[in-house]
């Protein structure tokens, strides 16, 4: 199984993934289906890094790293994995694997933002040990979002990983970590 950058190729199948009912909670959209402009528009802003799960040569999941250098913080987003796939830990493989690339980056903080009504990926994210942020914090990253979502910080004291260790100290081996399984939405 293989992480690699998304590519334009690549958009058509990740729009398909989200049923009507999750494309809002995944990326906001109430359009059904999701058009494709969606994802590829996203990866125009030089602080978007998208990346597609492959395996056997097929993308089984997807995740947008989102930058901010300046506040010193990278947003995971837009996670999905294809519905086919599901319940066999693939999600779990792909956040595991975003989040060393958000470690292996040097910024400080981890963040997600969750729909508040997709329970699912909200249980899966606090298992894999990102928490919820204090309120002030999270009013101010909702301010120009259309739902109040549910802002998580990656917990690296709990996990065992640290921002500022060393590159090869950041993450621990696949098998020690207790990352969920698929997860389809912030």
């Amino acid at each position: 199984m293989d992480l690699l950058p998304f590519t334009d190729a690549h958009a058509v199948t990740v729009a398909g993934r989200p049923s009507a009912q999750e494309a809002p909670l995944w990326c906001g959209r109430r359009e059904f289906p999701v058009p494709a402009r969606t994802i590829t528009d996203r990866q125009r802003d030089e602080d978007a890094r998208a990346h597609v799960l492959v395996e056997d040569e097929e993308p089984v999941g997807h995740g947008e790293p989102w930058f901010d250098a300046e506040e010193d913080e990278i947003e995971l987003a837009r996670i999905i994995v294809a519905p086919a796939v599901r319940g066999r830990g693939l999600g779990r493989v792909l956040v595991r694997r975003l989040l060393a690339q958000a470690l292996g980056a040097g910024l400080h903080d981890v963040f997600l933002r969750v729909h508040p009504d997709n329970g699912t990926a909200l249980r899966r994210y606090r298992s894999a040990r990102f928490v919820p942020v204090d309120t002030d914090l999270a009013e101010s990253g909702n301010e120009a979002q259309p739902v109040d979502h549910v802002r998580l910080r990656h917990d690296t004291e709990a996990s065992g990983t640290r921002a500022d260790a060393p590159p090869h100290m950041r993450t621990r081996c696949e098998s020690q970590q207790q990352v969920p399984g698929p997860l389809h939405e912030t």
